[in-house]
């Protein structure tokens, strides 16, 4: 065509007047100012998003106050918030048409892209002979997917029971390790998140998520094992591309702050539990709590223990299975563990409603000889259609390898700015599984205060990536995006994340 876009010739004389991203039709390429005036080019796409021209921004947000439970108004992410129009893989775009690289992933949930042309595809399908019927029917869909799910498992782990969440999963498997065994008591770590429900909130150990009302009887949490925030922790401790920057004198094949963290654990069992409990509950690597990370072998001779102890040892994968890792498929595999149960949701469906357990038959048998337990939308027949062409097209795709490849590409790149930063006190993680916990300095580890967290948070969002906030005082930021993502992409985000760094130290 001969024509040259004066976007990426010149700093377009709207920026003057506004910040935000200014997108060029002819290329379909997006240009972001930051609050120096550089320019940082977004990689192109090729996709085409409708013209928005539903509700206006101020109706939603006077819909959301005036009707939309408060709690609603508590999560929105941003001073400025985010009004989203529509998705195609790794990729949003507002009400507005700007475009932003998404690298929470709906938290953690899309794992193959946003509308996704394949399961798309299946979705429709689907839905055009069959939206729902219940499992007290015999048809295809939900058979089809729990052998298919199945077959990704090892044994003896082969019984599936599908759900409508990763909190209904977790409830589940709680209930079947209580019958099954007998006790009642379940050990969990701090810092988890295992859901919100009247169960699970006993397991979930973070302050924000409890109310002053009895909920999880029998919960039990101990010491989080987290080698950069806990009492000990070395530079050889965990299973990741990037270790900690804490000094280790640790002989080799010995970790001594597994030793301490494992103690921590015989002493809860000493002094907190009866003498047999029902279960151990925890993440092969924390997500909410920001990506965080155990030696090595402590999940292994934690499930030694707990069995000694005539519990069951469930895996809770909501976040970080179906390849997220990049190494396993599932991250338990990472630890060279085999779980009792395991649980998992979000990227399952892709964002579709759905969660799901899977346990040996001995276990599963338990629920059905001692009573009944009935879910109308579990096995919802375009839930498993979704479900079924999500795990076609990891495996078909490549997705768990581009988890693994562009996810420590990523880790190994943080690194380099952690650095040279003394803001950011860790980098850490499997896959595109990544947290970055900031600091107000690297001596102390004292967490980035609330305020600065938002700035960098709105800054980033200002320049075009979406990301998360987790940790327990929301010091760390979660880079958990769709598995599509591409490592022009992660140079992207790179040169966002490096540039609102350097916007916050001028602040300073």
């Amino acid at each position: 065509m001969g024509r040259t876009c004066k976007l990426h010739t010149a700093r377009p004389a709207a920026w003057e007047s506004n910040p935000e991203p200014i997108h060029c039709a002819l290329c379909q390429k997006t240009a972001l100012k930051n609050t120096t005036g550089d320019v940082l080019e977004m990689p192109p796409c090729s996709f085409t998003p409708e013209e928005h021209k539903g509700m206006s921004k101020e109706s939603m947000m006077e819909i959301r106050k005036k009707y939309c439970h408060p709690m609603t108004m508590k999560f929105t992410s941003y001073k400025k918030p985010m009004f989203v129009h529509q998705g195609h893989m790794q990729w949003l775009w507002d009400v507005d048409g700007r475009r932003y690289l998404d690298l929470f992933a709906g938290v953690a949930t899309v794992s193959v892209g946003h509308c996704h042309p394949k399961v798309t595809a299946a979705a429709v399908k689907q839905l055009r002979k069959l939206w729902h019927t219940t499992n007290i029917y015999v048809y295809p869909s939900i058979h089809e997917y729990c052998e298919k799910l199945a077959s990704n498992l090892p044994d003896p782990l082969k019984v599936v029971y599908l759900t409508n969440s990763g909190s209904e999963a977790n409830d589940l498997a709680m209930l079947m390790a209580r019958l099954h065994t007998g006790n009642f008591d379940i050990i969990a770590l701090r810092g988890s998140y295992h859901g919100g429900g009247s169960q699970t909130i006993g397991l979930t150990s973070n302050s924000s998520y409890k109310f002053p009302v009895a909920m999880g009887l029998g919960c039990t949490n101990t010491m989080c094992p987290d080698v950069f925030r806990g009492p000990w922790g070395g530079s050889h401790c965990r299973d990741s591309p990037v270790q900690t920057i804490r000094d280790c004198n640790c002989a080799q094949g010995h970790c001594i702050a597994n030793e301490q963290y494992i103690d921590q654990l015989k002493e809860t069992f000493t002094t907190s539990v009866p003498s047999k409990i029902a279960a151990f509950i925890g993440e092969p690597i924390q997500g909410v709590a920001g990506a965080v990370q155990y030696p090595k072998n402590y999940l292994k001779e934690a499930y030694k223990l707990v069995r000694e102890k005539g519990g069951v040892c469930i895996a809770d994968e909501v976040q970080t299975g179906f390849g997220r890792t990049g190494s396993h498929f599932w991250g338990f595999q990472g630890h060279d563990v085999l779980p009792d149960i395991v649980t998992m949701a979000k990227g399952i469906g892709n964002g579709f409603p759905m969660g799901a357990v899977v346990t040996t038959r001995e276990i599963a048998e338990c629920l059905s000889k001692k009573g009944s337990h009935f879910n109308t939308f579990g096995g919802n027949p375009v839930a498993c259609s979704i479900a079924s062409s999500v795990l076609d097209t990891i495996k078909e795709g490549g997705t768990q390898q581009n988890s693994l490849k562009v996810g420590t590409y990523l880790m190994v790149e943080l690194a380099k700015l952690r650095d040279e930063y003394e803001v950011i006190g860790d980098v850490r993680g499997k896959g595109l599984q990544i947290g970055v916990e900031m600091v107000q300095d690297k001596a102390s580890r004292a967490p980035l205060s609330s305020q600065d967290m938002n700035q960098l948070f709105e800054d980033i969002k200002d320049m075009g990536v979406l990301i998360g906030k987790g940790g327990l005082y929301g010091q760390t930021f979660r880079i958990k995006p769709p598995m599509c993502i591409t490592l022009e992409d992660a140079n992207f985000f790179l040169s966002v994340f490096n540039k609102s760094i350097q916007n916050y130290m001028e602040r300073r």
